[in-house]
């Protein structure tokens, strides 16, 4: 089975802006070049939210040299940004946003969530862009349910949803700057499958509920990740003692500097000076 190089856990919470109460369960600035790549994923377990008829959420605020992706469990997130991109996501959907060289964009639950009150779960996963496409125009993908390839993995229900990359032949509804797998994977109780992942790629097994057994050796519990040797070749084992929802990320290292400050993700010190000034001159257009 494939090599295991690292198991992490989290728990503790903080609030991004009023409306996603979410744990960070990687980020580039602790782990660096070894989830590239990959910078950041946070993961909002499910929440009651009261009625209100002021949507919560995260105001307009910029971004620059990365992606968001974000994937509604339950509830509904709405997105609006300068470049007109926007839209609402329902459970099941995603939303694909590429920040480029720059925009600002809120992200609140919906009118009609915030009105009805419900549910929340989500998770945000930050994916870098390489060093040529980080001042790329800005792009936003509204991805629905019904447009994302769903496989059966067997006869108890699990499934596997393949949002972004390649699964066996089954192509993934988002189109990528570099080469990612983004498989989102439900496994019923009691049931074992085996993945085969790109030799040569990072590799991050996340499990957001439930509990799972990897390779027969690791225990894993709900607001976990596993980091696995890239240059293994051996399948990754994942046997569920309880159902389990999961997120098989890969993705091809990049092997660039990375420079960080907030919501700015480059290569060097120099370009992030660039993107505040950008900022600050209004570069990054309306809302």
């Amino acid at each position: 089975m494939k090599k295991v190089i690292g198991q992490y856990r989290t728990q503790q919470k903080h609030w991004v802006g009023d409306g996603f109460h979410v744990s960070t369960l990687f980020s580039y600035d602790r782990l660096g070049q070894v989830l590239s790549p990959f910078l950041m994923l946070d993961y909002a377990a499910p929440e009651f939210f009261s009625p209100t008829t002021t949507p919560r959420g995260v105001g307009a605020h910029p971004h620059r040299g990365f992606e968001t992706v974000t994937i509604a469990y339950k509830g509904e997130i709405s997105h609006r940004d300068s470049h007109g991109g926007g839209g609402t996501i329902q459970t099941g959907d995603v939303q694909w946003m590429t920040a480029g060289a720059g925009l600002l964009h809120e992200e609140l639950h919906s009118k009609a969530f915030a009105q009805q009150g419900g549910e929340l779960e989500m998770v945000q996963l930050w994916v870098n862009l390489p060093a040529k496409d980080k001042m790329t125009h800005g792009k936003y993908q509204a991805i629905t349910q019904s447009e994302i390839p769903s496989i059966v993995l067997d006869e108890a229900g699990s499934y596997l949803r393949v949002i972004a990359g390649q699964y066996a032949d089954v192509q993934g509804a988002a189109s990528t700057f570099s080469p990612v797998n983004v498989w989102d994977i439900q496994l019923m109780a009691g049931q074992q499958h085996e993945f085969n992942v790109p030799v040569g790629q990072t590799c991050i097994v996340v499990v957001r509920q439930g509990t799972v057994s990897i390779n027969q050796q690791y225990q894993v519990a709900d607001h976990s990740f596993v980091l696995f040797d890239r240059d293994d070749a051996e399948p990754i084992q994942i046997s569920a003692e309880q159902g389990a929802g999961i997120l098989i990320l890969t993705g091809q290292p990049l092997n660039e500097p990375i420079q960080g400050y907030g919501p700015f993700v480059m290569n060097t010190q120099q370009e992030i000076m660039q993107a505040i000034h950008d900022f600050n001159r209004g570069d990054f257009g309306e809302m």
